[in-house]
């Protein structure tokens, strides 16, 4: 068995343990200060957000505006829009970035990698072919090769329309 280390999202646990009180999901679009907050679109029932601990560059999150752990909460019209939302994102992906591949997927609850575990949102992580290297190998270090602030400009036009 293969095992990925991913010891520079310890800050993002952290961050995430600090704000037991609050909900990243929910006060990030609740401040509107989309560029900010790296609000790439907002939908009629959940948004596209970049993941500001991200596996590699482009890795967005989409998540409902609704306050739930649990997709059987989620009316059927909200399920369906995040689905198509995960889609639009790996098309807005492909055409700007150029991956050969994505990695999507929830992770629900704690114990599964959720650092956010009372707000269910998707993960969508573009992949190019040899995107690992040494660096997290030998010095706990990713290396993503453009800011945050950078790459929502890039794609944030991606998304007009």
């Amino acid at each position: 068995m293969e095992h990925l280390w991913a010891p520079w999202r310890m800050a993002y646990i952290e961050q995430a343990m600090e704000n037991e009180g609050g909900c990243i999901l929910c006060d990030k679009p609740g401040e509107m200060q989309d560029e900010a907050n790296y609000i790439l679109f907002r939908g009629c029932f959940n948004f596209v957000i970049m993941n500001a601990f991200p596996y590699n560059g482009g890795h967005l999150m989409v998540a409902p505006f609704t306050h739930t752990a649990q997709l059987s909460v989620l009316e059927e019209r909200v399920r369906h829009e995040h689905i198509d939302l995960i889609s639009r994102c790996a098309d807005v992906l492909k055409e700007a970035l150029r991956p050969a591949g994505f990695n999507t997927g929830l992770n629900l609850g704690r114990v599964a990698g959720a650092g956010v575990d009372q707000h269910l949102h998707s993960h969508i992580v573009p992949r190019w072919a040899g995107d690992t290297n040494f660096m997290p190998v030998l010095s706990d270090t990713r290396v993503v090769n453009q800011s945050l602030a950078d790459t929502f400009k890039y794609l944030k036009p991606f998304f007009k329309g």
